[in-house]
């Protein structure tokens, strides 16, 4: 996703094995669909990894220092390329627990709202 028009996403790791099960559908990405993307996104930097008796894994690199890994293992080539465009399309922040359901900074006096009727 862009951040104030830039895209965050800056590096794409494509790790897969050359022989593995699991790597079919990573493969197959690789030869039909990893030229367009890399077409449709010049200012992504796309490297591929050999990695021998392992599972498949995207990794994704972001400008505020951040990574994410999504395993691919057992996907098919267009579930791998879902996986790839939500790596692309997100920004990299950590995901922040909330603390409370609900927030605001201006809580009711009333209390929280439920669905319950209690008469």
């Amino acid at each position: 996703m862009a951040l104030r028009g830039v895209w965050q996403l800056r590096k794409l790791v494509v790790s897969y094995c050359n022989w593995g099960g699991s790597s079919r559908g990573i493969r197959a990405f690789m030869e039909s669909e990893l030229p367009a993307l890399k077409e449709k996104n010049p200012h992504l930097e796309v490297v591929t990894e050999l990695n021998r008796g392992q599972h498949p894994f995207l990794k994704g690199l972001y400008k505020n220092k951040n990574e994410r890994v999504v395993c691919v293992k057992n996907l098919s080539q267009h579930e791998v390329l879902e996986a790839a465009t939500k790596l692309r399309n997100s920004l990299g922040r950590k995901v922040v627990k909330l603390k409370t359901r609900h927030v605001t900074k201006q809580p009711s006096v009333q209390g929280t709202w439920s669905t319950a009727l209690e008469l």
